[in-house]
């Protein structure tokens, strides 16, 4: 799936000619940089199964039908106190998509993993189909509560919209203006209408909002949530002092870089610098933090994986810069450059989205130069060689 606030977060370093951008050699994102990272865990749990990570933290794997074939999912051993009494059970974090191969593969988990104790609340770290797909169906199985944050439970619920689900004629057309002409492309993009709720096919009618600061107490562990934004509109990863654990979600990823895009409906939006401003609020945190992310293993190295992440994008910002000082460049003309691979349909939009997003970061600093031609694309321009 698609892979992409604090005052007190460091600053950020301009994404502008004058900046200090980092130069390194192109390298995939995959492979090289791994060897700086510590992974305890080198074998992913079967299907059905779960694998302990830390006391009372399983790690649970699911499927996706995707170039990226898989979530990691979280229980975590709960014991709760409210007008039902003292009640034993379990937390999920996060739920897969929302069809019948994960709903099976969660009843195995069920009948295995659970230790005959119920599910108490299911918290959803955003609100990528990946993420919340199965939070209606889970939610009811065991009359339990969502736990989201607001913004992405009611992005959720726009995204199932027929007119939403980033495709459809609207996207079409905001795609268009940043070049993407190719009528095969723009088929595909049309046709994704509903796509968001082939996926997530129904919602919870009701959830229990969680937010940047606030602490949840799962088994006696108090784990403090922190909002990322430019991935998804309010990611809540969270941080487990007492167990040495950072649920990350999408917002740090160990193996490839989470896709940040510009979509039609906030079409001027400048998500890369929140998610880059975001990322930089981790590095306080212990440097022996194991970190579990939503895809690839779970690693130790928080501080370096995130000097990695933010110098993959000052690399792409200096290839961009250069780029457009040539000649004004829209985001399709940037793609053989930004991913040097072949795209499938599903891969092109978040591609084109990705696009955008490094184009818009560099615009809102001041070092790119919007240009509207006659032909109504957006073209940008290196600021100051257009001077």
């Amino acid at each position: 799936m698609r892979m992409v606030v604090d005052c007190n977060a460091p600053a950020r370093p301009c994404p502008c000619p004058n900046a200090k951008l980092n130069l390194k050699p192109t390298s995939p994102m995959a492979n090289a940089l791994e060897s700086e990272l510590q992974y305890p865990h080198t074998t992913p749990p079967l299907a059905g199964q779960a694998l302990v990570v830390a006391p009372g933290v399983k790690w649970v794997r699911m499927g996706l039908p995707f170039a990226l074939d898989h979530i990691n999912l979280w229980l975590l051993r709960d014991r709760v106190q409210d007008e039902l009494g003292v009640r034993e059970g379990w937390t999920l974090v996060d739920c897969g998509l929302g069809d019948d191969v994960t709903r099976q593969a969660w009843e195995r988990v069920f009948e295995n993993e659970l230790e005959g104790l119920p599910v108490l609340r299911v918290v959803v770290t955003h609100m990528h189909p990946d993420h919340i797909g199965s939070a209606a169906w889970l939610t009811e199985r065991w009359q339990c509560r969502l736990w989201i944050s607001a913004t992405d439970f009611t992005a959720a619920r726009l995204a199932r919209q027929p007119t939403q689900g980033v495709g459809g004629e609207a996207a079409t057309l905001f795609f268009h203006q940043h070049g993407l002409v190719a009528s095969a492309s723009q088929v595909q993009v049309r046709q994704r209408t509903g796509y968001y709720a082939s996926m997530v096919p129904e919602l919870p009618t009701q959830y229990r909002r969680i937010m940047d600061g606030q602490t949840l107490m799962v088994g006696g562990h108090a784990w403090h949530c922190i909002s990322g934004y430019g991935h998804a509109p309010e990611h809540i990863a969270l941080h487990a002092p007492s167990l040495g654990l950072l649920i990350s979600g999408d917002m740090v990823l160990p193996r490839i870089s989470t896709n940040v895009m510009v979509v039609d409906i906030e079409p001027e939006a400048d998500p890369l610098t929140l998610y880059l401003d975001s990322i930089r609020r981790f590095l306080p945190l212990p440097s022996h933090t194991l970190v579990l992310p939503s895809h690839g293993l779970p690693f130790v190295g928080l501080h370096e994986r995130v000097r990695q992440l933010i110098a993959h994008h000052d690399e792409r910002f200096a290839m961009v810069l250069a780029a457009c000082a040539e000649r004004p460049m829209h985001a399709t003309d940037l793609l053989p450059m930004l991913f040097r691979r072949t795209l499938d349909g599903h891969q092109m939009m978040f591609a084109m989205g990705e696009s955008i997003a490094h184009l818009h970061a560099l615009w809102h600093a001041g070092a790119l130069r919007l240009v509207v031609g006659d032909d109504g694309m957006h073209r940008f321009t290196n600021a100051a060689t257009a001077a």
